[in-house]
């Protein structure tokens, strides 16, 4: 008989502040009880410090994998994350979203290099083209057409 252990990749949001607890506040409304944690950067946390902090909160989050997101490649944030990944299991994202935590959380019983996809999928559908409706055909008074058309000679 063969015992399949599950694991559940951890995700921790980097970013600067307050951005990583914001966007883990609005993850706990869809998925209350995932392994997630964040760490919000301030503009004067020494590197050092940093380090330590994110390679704490790897620690509690890898079962045995984590994922990190961060908001800005090349930024602090990332650049801590990037450091602290030590081999596979702890894949880093940059760029996060929404739609991609949201699909981490979703699918973080998978193995880490899937939930990455499924985070990158998310967040690449999620930047859509939106654009204000156009004019409707509605009668305009002539004391407003008047004053626009008043504005328009000066």
């Amino acid at each position: 008989m063969r015992i399949m252990l599950l694991h559940m990749a951890g995700v921790l949001i980097i970013a600067h502040a307050p951005l990583a607890s914001a966007l883990l506040a609005v993850a706990r409304h869809v998925y209350p009880e995932a392994l997630a944690e964040a760490l919000d950067v301030p503009p004067d946390m020494p590197p050092a410090q940093l380090d330590s902090q994110l390679r704490l909160a790897l620690a509690r989050l890898r079962d045995p994998e984590a994922l990190v997101l961060t908001d800005v490649f090349g930024a602090t944030p990332c650049n801590a994350a990037i450091r602290a990944a030590d081999g596979p299991q702890v894949r880093v994202l940059a760029g996060v979203n929404v739609p991609m935590l949201w699909r981490a959380l979703c699918y973080q019983k998978l193995p880490v290099g899937e939930v990455a996809e499924r985070a990158v999928d998310g967040a690449r559908n999620s930047i859509l083209p939106v654009s204000a409706p156009g004019p409707q055909n509605q009668a305009v008074r002539a004391t407003e057409h008047a004053q626009v058309h008043a504005q328009h000679q000066q």
